[in-house]
């Protein structure tokens, strides 16, 4: 549940670069996504924790305006700044901005790392049924993405790119919900996140690489016909 209400990812606007989608749709709904889980997020995973408390009979609490005061902090107060610094130094915008996205997907493979060698037994323990689990996740969301955008009468670039954005979400923030002392304080609850994070971008690479690789072999194969 915590990695679903999470917004998508920002290496999700490489992603959608390199499978030729609409990059500018990208960003859009990467901060949008962003801005509107603000206040959905900590709604829904009290709900989520509620129900799972009901049922387990296990206490879960979780503290909503602390959460919310975190994503603020975490996401709001991020984007602002990256939007005042853009609109008074756009030139050092733009090269902030080329920096940044290189290095945020080996920063999260990097957070992913460190968390998974601090629970490495645990993440064994339950890596065969939490990784069936998330790569689920991943794929339906992938597949109902693609089914709606085909219905919908969207360009294929414009379904890739829904695609992309809906597989891709932001594991970071999920863990650093989960292992916040202010909200969960659990390594634990971060596991899933950590897994997801490390699947979603093995699926997304194979879904980006049949639109950079499959077409070669098209015009090849036609070729030798």
């Amino acid at each position: 549940m915590l990695i679903a209400c999470c917004p998508g990812g920002s290496s999700s606007n490489v992603f959608s670069m390199l499978a030729k989608g609409d990059v500018a749709l990208s960003v859009t709904m990467t901060a949008t996504s962003s801005v509107i889980t603000l206040f959905t997020l900590p709604f829904i995973m009290e709900l989520a924790s509620h129900v799972v408390s009901q049922q387990t009979g296990a206490e879960v609490n979780l503290p909503v305006s602390k959460l919310l005061v975190q994503n603020i902090v975490l996401l709001f107060v991020p984007i602002a700044a990256g939007a005042a610094f853009r609109r008074i130094a756009p030139k050092a915008a733009s090269r902030v901005n080329k920096v940044l996205g290189k290095a945020a997907f080996p920063a999260l493979m990097l957070l992913a790392l460190l968390f998974f060698l601090q629970y490495t037994k645990e993440i064994m323990e339950n890596f065969a049924l939490l990784g069936l689990a998330t790569a689920s996740l991943i794929l339906a969301a992938m597949l109902c993405s693609s089914l709606l955008s085909r219905l919908s009468g969207f360009t294929p670039a414009v379904r890739r790119t829904i695609v992309i954005e809906v597989g891709m979400q932001n594991a970071a923030q999920a863990i650093a919900i989960a292992f916040s002392p202010f909200i969960f304080n659990s390594g634990e609850m971060a596991i899933p996140a950590i897994i997801y994070a490390l699947l979603m971008n093995i699926v997304l690479l194979i879904y980006v690489a049949t639109f950079l690789f499959l077409p070669n072999y098209k015009i090849k194969f036609k070729k030798l016909c």
